[in-house]
C-alpha cells in the first residue's frame, strides 16, 4: 500500500517531564482491544510456528512494505495539541530518578522486531511437519513499562491488518535484540492487541499505534536454536490430544523406531521469563511541547527513491532530531509529528521514538513511533520520519493495556 502524506513544520520549545498523575482524556469508548493468541497452547504454536527449523521462518522474514511516499510540498496545520496535562511513566528501572552522563549511543535492548505472517503450510509429512511461513512480515518495536513487564508498543500498522481489513496480524511475536535468526531473550506471543478505536475502524493515520500484551518469553533449545529441539515422549492419546487442541499440530511430531514402532513428542519449551525483566521497558511520554529532541531506534531495510540501499534491516540503527508539526490528510492525519531522519520505510515502521534516553541505562521515554517516511527536498532520499503525536488518548489506550497479567505458557 502506498500512502502520499504532505507534509508541515512548527517547532517549539523543550518541555522537561516529570511525573504527572492526570487522569487521559481517552474514555473506555476510545480503546479497541483484540485478541491475538487467546490460550496456551495457541501461544505455543505460534512461538514453535517462528523457531522451528533452527528458526527458518525468521530469518525468511521481510520487512512489512506498508510504504509511505510523501511529496515535497509542505503544509502548515499550526500542529497537534496537548489535550491534558503533560505526564510520563517513568522507565522500567527508573521509578526513582536518576542521573547519568555518557558520550556514546548505547543501543536500548528494549528494542527489537516483530513477526506476523498471512499463514503457513506443511512441506513435510502428516507425522513430522515442516510449517513453513506465506509471506512473513517484520516491523520494529519495542518493550515499555507496565505492571506486569509484558508490553510492546509499535505501529498500529504492524499490528491491525489495514491491508486485507481482517483485524490483527497472524502469528503475531515480538523478539528482543533480533539479529539473523538469533533469539538472545526469547520469543514473547502476542495475547491481547490494544489501538484507539479510531484506528481500529476507521485508520485514522493520528492514532496509528498499538500496544500488545505478551506471554512470558519462550525457547526451544537456547538463543541461537543450535542444539536439537527438547523433545518429551507422550502416548499416542496424548498426542493426538494436542492435534484436537491446537488444531495445526505445530507442538509434536511422530516417528519410528527400528523396530517400526511408533514414538509420539511434544516439544518441549523453556520459560524464558518476562519481557520488562529481561530487556527493562521505556517509559511514556504524552502532551509534551513539540520541539523537544528524540533519539529513534529502529530496523531501517529497504532502498531509497534513487535505488540506494543505505540499511539491511539486519541490525539496530539510531537517528537523533527534534520533533516538529507535520500533516498528512490522505490518512486523515492532521497532528502528527516529524523529525530529520534518513531511515527508509521498510523495516522501520514502528520504529521507537525516546526522549530524554539516558545512554548508560538506554532508557528514556517512548514518545512516538514510525509510520511513515519522506522525501521532503525532492533529492530521492528520505530525510523524515513521521509518527502520531502521543496525547492524552494515546495513554488512555496505553492504560487499557498496562496492567493486564499474561504469564508463563511454557
Amino acid at each position: 500500500m502506498k500512502r502520499t502524506l504532505a507534509l508541515g513544520g512548527v517547532a517549539a520549545g523543550l518541555l522537561a517531564s516529570a511525573l504527572v498523575t492526570t487522569q487521559p482524556a481517552s474514555a473506555a469508548g476510545d480503546v479497541a482491544s483484540d485478541p491475538l493468541a487467546s490460550t496456551g497452547i495457541q501461544a505455543k504454536n505460534v512461538a514453535a510456528f517462528w523457531l522451528a527449523e533452527n528458526a527458518a521462518n525468521l530469518i525468511a522474514a521481510t520487512p512489512y512494505d506498508v510504504e509511505t511516499t510523501v511529496p515535497s510540498k509542505h503544509v502548515s496545520t499550526g500542529g497537534p495539541t496537548a489535550d491534558t496535562k503533560p505526564g510520563v511513566v517513568p522507565a522500567i528501572g527508573d521509578e526513582k530518578a536518576t542521573t547519568s552522563t555518557s558520550k556514546n549511543v548505547n543501543l536500548p535492548k528494549t528494542t527489537g522486531k516483530v513477526f506476523f505472517a498471512d499463514g503457513f503450510e506443511n512441506k513435510g509429512t502428516f507425522w513430522n511437519p515442516k510449517w513453513v511461513a506465506k509471506n512473513p512480515h517484520w516491523c520494529t518495536a519495542t518493550s515499555v513499562q507496565s505492571n506486569y513487564r509484558n508490553l510492546v508498543a509499535t505501529a498500529g500498522s504492524c499490528v491491525y491488518n489495514t491491508e486485507t481489513n481482517s483485524a490483527t496480524m497472524n502469528y503475531w511475536v515480538f523478539v528482543p535484540g533480533y539479529y539473523q535468526g538469533k533469539t538472545p531473550w526469547g520469543v514473547y506471543v502476542g495475547k491481547q492487541a490494544f489501538t484507539h478505536y479510531d484506528y481500529d475502524v476507521y485508520e485514522d493515520g493520528d492514532r496509528n499505534y498499538a500496544f500488545v500484551t505478551v506471554y512470558n518469553g519462550l525457547t526451544l533449545n537456547g538463543p541461537d536454536q543450535s542444539a536439537p529441539v527438547s523433545k518429551v515422549e507422550v502416548t499416542e492419546a496424548e498426542y493426538r490430544t494436542y492435534w484436537e487442541n491446537s488444531g495445526r499440530l505445530l507442538l509434536a511430531g511422530a516417528e519410528k523406531d527400528a523396530a517400526h514402532k511408533w514414538h509420539f513428542y511434544i516439544w518441549k519449551f523453556k520459560d524464558a521469563g518476562r519481557l520488562g525483566d529481561n530487556v527493562g521497558g521505556q517509559g511514556i511520554a504524552y502532551n509534551q511541547k513539540v520541539g523537544q529532541s528524540v533519539y529513534v531506534f529502529g530496523y531501517p531495510s529497504g532502498s531509497h527513491p534513487d535505488g540506494n540501499a543505505a540499511f539491511s534491516g539486519k541490525t539496530l540503527k539510531w537517528t537523533y532530531g527534534k520533533t516538529f508539526a507535520a500533516s498528512a490528510s490522505a490518512i486523515k492525519a492532521e497532528e502528527l509529528v516529524g523529525v530529520k531522519s534518513s531511515f527508509t520505510g521498510e523495516g522501520s515502521l514502528g520504529s521507537a521514538w525516546i526522549s530524554q534516553y539516558k545512554n548508560t541505562r538506554r532508557l528514556g521515554y517512548l514518545n512516538g513511533v514510525t509510520i511513515g517516511v519522506s522525501d521532503t527536498d525532492k533529492n530521492k532520499r528520505y530525510d523524515t520520519s513521521v509518527s502520531p503525536y502521543f496525547d492524552g488518548e494515546t495513554y488512555g489506550v496505553y492504560k487499557a493495556a498496562a496492567n493486564l497479567w499474561t504469564g508463563s505458557i511454557a
